[in-house]
């Protein structure tokens, strides 16, 4: 089981002080986060990609070689590359480039996005998004999979006698997550290809989730990749922890109803029974988390949003050391009694080359 981080990379302004941090200082920071999240034990740091405001990660493969440079384990990945309105060519070659620098550290999470105008701004048309989504990736799998690679299709111009490089490091792909907040074809699609499936899990009721998860691990189980409660399944949650729960609802409830996404809407309290989010202890926060067993189905991945809506870098500094400290390693004794002997982890570089090399000498 991977525990980890993903931030959208929002520029926003603090509540309480009425002060906003430079685009500078809020990239500076994802940065110190990801190096608190290797620091105290975590598995994953991830990061959305945006090109609007109040969004800064435009560049995720530019942010995630930086930090590779200064971390020496954790996993860097997207929590969204936007396979609609990125050229498959040169997602395949970024992310391989960045395999070789991070020694293999390094998968992605493909999504359609939730910003409209980035499509017309990036020349695509948004009425096309699941055929974008589609094509576009069945071009990236074969990019990474075949040296020469000769193709046509709806939406780029035909490639012949291509090779896109560098090639994937020891000839593994990066692991592939197709994330989704609405979409059934997106399931059927991560199904398919027996790859992972993300659900966002943030802003709806779990019902909708749970509806988006059945359905990948059937049809999972349908393509033949192995069992349904075998298929990779990675979920998104939001916590905000203080030692004592009073405390923590007191200081997040500013940030909470002026956040962007959220903010103006349900009340705090509406909101943590509704959805996944958890405002309270280290303890609250473990037995919400474990209740997601029970609705999803044994799963592979878990990451936190914890630095959004204007949270200073301090208090996300001390969110992380909550986590690592007292929740983490609770949840990952929990979860692996739990789970099945023949329910897989997640997929690393290393466990997808030992694979690979076992299927060349079978």
């Amino acid at each position: 089981m991977q525990f980890g981080i993903f931030t959208v990379g929002d520029v926003t302004t603090d509540p309480t002080t009425g002060r906003t941090p430079t685009e500078a200082e809020r990239i500076k920071a994802m940065v110190a986060i990801a190096q608190k999240a290797e620091e105290v034990g975590l598995d994953v740091f991830a990061t959305g990609e945006h090109h609007n405001p109040p969004f800064v990660p435009s560049s995720p493969t530019t942010m995630l070689g930086y930090i590779a440079a200064r971390t020496e384990r954790i996993v860097l990945s997207t929590s969204t590359t936007l396979i609609t309105t990125n050229d498959p060519v040169k997602i395949a070659e970024d992310f391989a480039m960045l395999q070789h620098l991070a020694d293999g550290r390094v998968d992605l999470m493909l999504g359609r996005g939730n910003t409209g105008p980035v499509y017309p701004w990036f020349g695509k048309d948004i009425r096309e998004g699941i055929p974008l989504a589609i094509e576009n990736y069945a071009l990236l799998h074969k990019l990474w999979r075949e040296d020469v690679v000769n193709w046509q299709g709806r939406f780029r111009t035909p490639l012949q006698s291509f090779t896109s490089t560098p090639r994937p490091l020891d000839d593994v792909p990066p692991f592939v997550w197709h994330g989704s907040i609405r979409s059934p074809e997106i399931a059927e699609q991560a199904a398919y290809y027996g790859d992972g499936f993300f659900a966002n899990n943030i802003f709806w009721p779990k019902e909708h989730f749970i509806q988006l998860i059945n359905l990948y691990r059937r049809r999972y189980e349908h393509y033949g990749h192995g069992s349904a409660d075998q298929a990779i399944v990675g979920l998104g949650g939001q916590v905000f922890m203080r030692k004592n729960s009073q405390d923590a609802v007191r200081e997040f409830r500013p940030y909470f109803d002026n956040a962007p996404v959220y903010g103006h809407g349900p009340s705090l309290e509406e909101f943590t029974e509704e959805t996944p989010l958890t405002v309270g202890s280290p303890q609250e926060v473990i037995d919400k988390t474990l209740t997601f067993r029970e609705s999803f189905g044994d799963y592979q991945r878990q990451l936190f949003l914890m630095d959004h809506a204007g949270l200073p870098l301090k208090t996300v500094l001390e969110q992380l050391d909550l986590l690592g400290e007292e929740v983490v390693p609770v949840l990952r004794r929990e979860m692996a009694a739990r789970r099945p002997a023949h329910v897989p982890d997640a997929p690393t570089h290393a466990s997808l080359l030992a694979r690979r090399n076992e299927e060349v000498l079978s």
